[in-house]
């Protein structure tokens, strides 16, 4: 099971950087006004995203990209507060309602949570 949700992290980070690329405008569109450079910033996550999601693949990389993958769910949160408090739709499709932009936020505690289940050394045996 372990297994499975470790591709499932790999393919959706990977699937949702290339969205950085293949349509950037709505994720500077949840970008805060206050960040600088911020098509540069959605690149700079897209890369990190796909980077990650790679990484978790090998057992060599597979530490170093969880704690990656946490850093990046840490400093993409404002980005998320940003979208519920200015009520922008996800992708630059349609509106959610309030309660659907605010529940999203616990949801990167749980992305924080998953990517960590691969960032815990292995247990060694006594």
């Amino acid at each position: 099971m372990k297994t499975a949700l470790r591709w499932l992290l790999t393919v959706g980070m990977v699937g949702a950087g290339l969205l950085h690329f293949l349509r950037p405008e709505p994720y500077v569109a949840i970008t805060p006004e206050w960040l600088p450079a911020r098509l540069a910033l959605v690149y700079i996550s897209g890369i990190a995203e796909i980077a990650g999601g790679l990484g978790l693949i090998l057992p060599a990389t597979r530490r170093l990209a969880a704690w990656g993958l946490i850093a990046l769910f840490v400093a993409i949160f404002p980005a998320n507060v940003h979208m519920a408090v200015h009520a922008i739709a996800p992708l630059g499709g349609d509106p959610l309602p309030t309660w659907a932009l605010w529940g999203r936020l616990p949801l990167q505690l749980l992305l924080v949570v998953w990517a960590y289940s691969y960032a815990k050394r292995p247990a060694t045996p006594a």
